[in-house]
């Protein structure tokens, strides 16, 4: 892990917006509020958008009526005199309207490094954290973690709140709270000057390559996180992806490298001994002792991946010095959000588990991996992934498969190849009966003892809305069945 001093061109809070051309790109949940922002502290704002229905129409219209331009239907050329862009997350780093503004040398911002470029000098610290999966139930156990310490926190970020707002509003958060962040890649890409106390990289598989173009370039952005930290860069022992992030990190004198795992902890380590998480990190002579933080079944729901990730919130709580109480107290208080491995049912002796929010193969094969015996219901749109590692790794776990969705052929080919004695079902149906016929089929294959698992693996918008929708659609399945 590289040491000395950060190297930040510009301070947070330092700009100074009056009067500048600022183009914000992008409407929607980020754009909107930016814009607002910016003109709020004087900037000349102009919006570009690149669709024009009617949605966008009625947000140009809010922002019009505040005198600031907006352009519809054009997001790609670059306004004249733009000597800022602050950027939508999801925009893709090789639009026309960046390289634009690359060959202008204009700098491009994320809401993300536009909160932090806001902050006060006595702002809160930020918690941060990222990774392939797990993010939101994460950041979720930090801050009721930190919330059971007696601290004012808030879980914002890519979990729905906007750090802007978290910055900006009227609940004020200065120097003696703390931020529970959640960052995407995304936001991530377009925040070069964030320096968070800690931060955590939980895992990272490949996704979102479309966008970063190589599992290179996704891993440098997810490894940004950690570029400033003052206390602790928290990785997964697990994943050496995450370790080589914190060793090429540019860090403050003294920050240290916090592993977590799954099994015995060494020193400077958080893990699991006899059903017990403990801590070998943030104690005395930590090459000798550990601290008891919480039970394992303290965890909800205590799968090893939920596991793996309270200890990541743990690391990052005991980082900002909460004592060992708190992190047991706020785990038991924790409920994790719909569709994260949510118990639905026991049917003739078998637990139905909506884990809808396993939209990719990273998630299903955690998923899976909680429990022995499983009838899988997957499938949806793949974008992109391919399916014979985790069928390799969970075949043995394996009673039968229910597949669903456009790109079910890929994993019906790779349970072919790699699992052939597993009986597969195919629903080449997609109305709304569809998830009712899966989860009969399922019903059919199950015998006592067993878990029928919604973990798709692919995302919902082939069926479904969301995956939330999809989750939704598992359970009145079950329901109707158990009636």
């Amino acid at each position: 892990m590289g040491s000395g001093q950060v190297t930040s061109s510009v301070s947070s809070g330092s700009y100074d917006f009056q009067g500048k051309h600022v183009t914000v790109a992008g409407l929607g949940v980020s754009g909107v509020p930016a814009a607002k922002v910016l003109h709020g502290l004087g900037a000349r704002v102009t919006v570009v958008n690149d669709g024009d229905d009617a949605r966008a129409r009625a947000q140009a219209a809010e922002l019009e009526a505040l005198g600031i331009t907006v352009r519809l239907g054009d997001g790609a050329t670059l306004p004249e005199g733009t000597e800022l862009i602050v950027t939508a997350p999801g925009w893709k780093p090789d639009k026309p309207l960046f390289t634009a503004a690359a060959e202008a040398d204009v700098p491009i911002w994320g809401d993300v490094e536009l909160a932090w470029r806001l902050r006060g000098p006595d702002a809160a610290p930020w918690l941060a954290v990222t990774g392939t999966n797990g993010k939101t139930t994460t950041v979720q156990m930090l801050a009721s973690i930190l919330k059971a310490a007696g601290l004012r926190t808030a879980a914002v970020g890519n979990i729905g709140v906007s750090l802007l707002d978290a910055v900006l509003g009227e609940e004020e958060y200065s120097d003696l709270d703390v931020l529970a962040v959640e960052l995407s890649s995304y936001q991530l890409h377009w925040a070069p000057s964030l320096r968070a106390h800690s931060a955590a990289v939980l895992n990272l598989a490949p996704d979102h390559l479309d966008w970063h173009g190589s599992m290179e370039a996704y891993a440098a952005d997810k490894g940004r996180i950690y570029e400033g930290n003052r206390v602790a860069c928290v990785y997964n022992v697990a994943d050496k992806l995450t370790e080589d992030l914190v060793r090429e990190a540019d860090v403050e004198e003294g920050c240290r490298a916090v592993g977590f795992t799954l099994g015995t902890p060494g020193p400077s380590q958080l893990g699991v001994v006899d059903g017990i998480l403990v801590d070998r990190a943030f104690v005395e002579n930590r090459h000798k002792n550990a601290q008891e933080l919480a039970e394992v079944s303290d965890v909800n729901p205590p799968a090893p991946h939920n596991i793996a990730n309270a200890l990541a919130a743990a690391a990052l709580a005991r980082a900002f010095g909460v004592p060992a109480s708190a992190v047991r107290d706020g785990l038991r208080a924790f409920t994790p959000d719909a569709h994260r491995i949510a118990h639905v049912a026991d049917l003739d002796e078998v637990a139905y588990v909506d884990d809808s929010k396993a939209t990719n193969t990273h998630a299903a094969e955690a998923s899976l991996a909680a429990y022995e015996s499983i009838v899988w219901i997957a499938g949806g749109l793949a974008k992109g992934a391919t399916f014979d590692e985790l069928v390799t790794k969970s075949a043995k776990r394996l009673r039968g498969v229910v597949l669903i969705g456009a790109d079910r052929a890929l994993i019906r080919e790779a349970l072919a190849r790699h699992a052939p004695e597993v009986p597969v079902v195919d629903v080449d149906r997609t109305d709304t009966g569809a998830m009712l016929q899966a989860v009969t089929e399922a019903k059919r294959l199950a015998v006592a003892g067993d878990t029928v698992l919604l973990a798709p693996a692919c995302a919902s918008m082939d069926m479904f809305t969301n995956y939330n929708k999809r989750g939704d659609a598992f359970a009145q399945a079950v329901r109707e069945l158990g009636a």
